[in-house]
């Protein structure tokens, strides 16, 4: 049985030369660690669970009881490991700005992968089962959400108890994180129809080439 290889080494080489000078910036870092904290956060707003803090023990004093959605341990349990949330997130490509970070599978991925359930060989240059791996992007962002959450910690908590009447992106990332110079990304919003018109367009493409023949049967290598 024969198969179509497409030869995609000049995609890698064109993502790899992009890398370094597409990292993350501090604004798309704060509006990522926001949105997975304040959506970690929500999850759990509407506990009626009560804890029970400050005995001593035989002393014979009540513990004190507070609410879970307005204590500590909450806020601890949101921000444990939230960064690692970011890992989640694709690069998508064909999407402007801060917008390229999303979850799920790009437009470009998803085109290269329908084509290998149709039988074309694909060759990016790595094993299959790594096409999905977080990329050099994304976890660069991730060490950056790291260290960015660690320096303002004691601003974090202070939105938690006092100001959760503003959002978190406003509060952290406009007020202390960024100078105003460095907030555009914040308005930026994904609508959804730019790149559904892109995504088909850039299937086309690529599906036009395999009909062009700008590809190799692999019994032709």
């Amino acid at each position: 049985m024969k198969f179509a290889v497409v030869s995609l080494f000049w995609l890698c080489g064109f993502i790899s030369a992009e890398e370094n000078e597409r990292l993350p910036n501090k604004c798309e870092v704060c509006k990522f660690l926001t949105v997975e904290l304040q959506d970690a956060l929500e999850k759990t707003a509407r506990s009626r669970e009560v804890l029970e803090v400050g005995e001593v023990l035989g002393t014979g004093k009540r513990r004190k009881k507070i609410k879970y959605n307005t204590s500590e341990t909450r806020l601890t349990e949101a921000v444990d490991n939230i960064c690692e949330r970011i890992l989640e997130y694709n690069v998508h490509a064909e999407r402007p700005g801060s917008l390229r970070y999303a979850k799920g599978s790009s437009q470009t991925m998803t085109t290269l992968k329908n084509l290998v359930h149709k039988g074309v060989q694909v060759d990016l240059g790595m094993p299959y089962e790594l096409w999905d791996e977080p990329s050099v992007e994304v976890t660069d962002m991730k060490k950056q959400c790291e260290t960015m959450l660690e320096q303002y910690e004691d601003v974090v908590e202070n939105w938690y108890f006092h100001h959760q009447d503003q959002r978190l992106e406003n509060f952290l990332c406009e007020n202390h994180v960024l100078e105003t110079s460095e907030q555009e990304c914040l308005k930026e919003v994904w609508k959804g129809d730019m790149g559904d018109k892109e995504g088909a367009e850039e299937e086309t493409s690529v599906e036009e080439e395999v009909e062009e023949g700008k590809i190799h049967d692999a019994g032709e290598l």
